[in-house]
């Protein structure tokens, strides 16, 4: 299986490279000047950077904002608490969460202590709030871990509470109630500095290093159902510290260390359970940086390689099938929402729609574009799209009153 993957792979780099699409774009330096071991979120269209080490080694807590149109960098308030590394970032229904860490760059430091604070951001004042503390390892505090958002929820997986004390598991954060709750472990055991990406409602995680070594396996985590299943291995070198992001339906990995420095990008077909090489990074080969997407391109930085720590980020646009116009091709909006009786959809793609309840089953087909929702008890539920090929291209919640 993976001698056909590599020759698919080889014949796909050959003859799919163009000038249009798939290639890298030198940006703005990160504000922040040289680091490694940030995070970032999106809100809407403006990214956010920030934590991490820099070239002093000091552990930092200051925040960027970055305006793609502008390609400009503003800093932002401080994120409260310590200063931290390797801490998790995500992005839930207009807010930023940032939390967890290290607040020193050895954990062997005099002072060092791992953290277990967390934080959300309000870009329309500026402000960070205190939220319930991450409980796992006994509410310790955790650092490596990496962390994601589907639907409503965040999601921290993984990750080193020591020194030869590591995770898997997996915890969820409900943001309605300002709570965690411990899920199914990741599968393929103790695990840190992993990396993950989303697709729909379902997560890809794994990479990263155990006790022992490097790892190249992936693993689908379904949040409607809290199952994990094996998905095919990244056909590459074994990795730790790699970027991800996602743009449309595809997932990527980028770079990372496998002992030395990584500059490859792939790109994963879920669709396929495939993995197709892309165009190598347009600066220099790294690990521990981060990335995020916007407008249906990616943004990839920081980090550390051969000559030391980064503040140079790329923009990799990706091939045409990904691109803007087509990716919202399949935008889909439901009204009244909150509705208690009827509900429309429009969409000017040919598209298939099912309600599901929260949990990801299906309760009905829906064949015209409206629905009388008057028989549903009152809650949340998914209004889920699918293509001709049956392929779930979008998703969006509806309320009943």
């Amino acid at each position: 299986m993976k001698q056909i993957l590599s020759i698919l792979v080889l014949l796909q780099f050959s003859f799919g490279y163009s000038q249009t699409a798939n290639f890298w774009t030198k940006k703005a330096d990160f504000g922040g000047l040289k680091r490694e071991r940030a995070v970032a979120f999106v809100i809407d269209q403006t990214a956010y950077v920030g934590t991490g080490i820099d070239t002093a080694e000091t552990a930092l807590k200051d925040f960027w904002s970055y305006d793609p149109i502008n390609d400009t960098w503003s800093q932002i308030a401080d994120l409260p608490g310590d200063g931290r590394r390797n801490a998790v970032a995500f992005a839930i229904g207009g807010f930023g969460y940032v939390g967890s860490g290290i607040n020193a760059d050895s954990s062997t430091e005099p002072g060092a202590a791992k953290l277990s604070d967390f934080y959300r951001y309000d870009e329309s004042n500026n402000n960070w709030t205190s939220i319930a503390s991450f409980p796992g390892g006994g509410g310790a505090g955790i650092y490596f871990a990496t962390g994601f958002a589907i639907d409503s929820k965040g999601y921290i997986c993984g990750g080193k509470y020591g020194p030869n004390n590591y995770t898997s598991q997996l915890w969820e954060y409900k943001p309605s109630i300002d709570q965690w709750t411990q899920l199914a472990n990741f599968p393929g055991g103790l695990r840190y500095q992993m990396s993950s990406f989303t697709i729909g409602l379902k997560a890809y995680v794994g990479l990263g290093a155990d006790q022992d070594a490097y790892n190249n396996d992936i693993y689908c985590f379904d949040a409607a159902t809290n199952q994990w299943a094996q998905v095919s291995d990244l056909p590459a070198s074994v990795r730790a510290s790699a970027m991800s992001f996602s743009i449309g339906t595809r997932g990527f990995i980028c770079m990372g260390t496998n002992g030395g420095f990584l500059d490859d990008l792939w790109e994963y077909n879920p669709y396929s359970d495939s993995w197709s090489v892309r165009a190598p990074y347009g600066g220099s080969s790294r690990k521990s940086g981060v990335a995020f997407t916007i407008g249906g391109k990616a943004y990839v930085g920081t980090g550390k390689g051969y000559s030391g720590k980064k503040a140079s980020f790329w923009e990799y646009t990706p091939y045409e099938i990904l691109n803007v116009e087509q990716l919202s091709a399949f935008t889909f909006t439901v009204f009244p929402n909150p509705s208690s009786d009827f509900i429309t959809i429009k969409s000017d793609q040919k598209l298939a729609y099912s309600l599901c309840s929260q949990n990801g089953q299906t309760i009905d087909t829906i064949e015209e574009n409206w629905m009388d929702i008057r028989h549903l008890p009152t809650g949340r539920y998914l209004i889920v799209a699918r293509d001709e090929a049956n392929n779930v291209v979008e998703t969006t919640g509806i309320i009943k009153l």
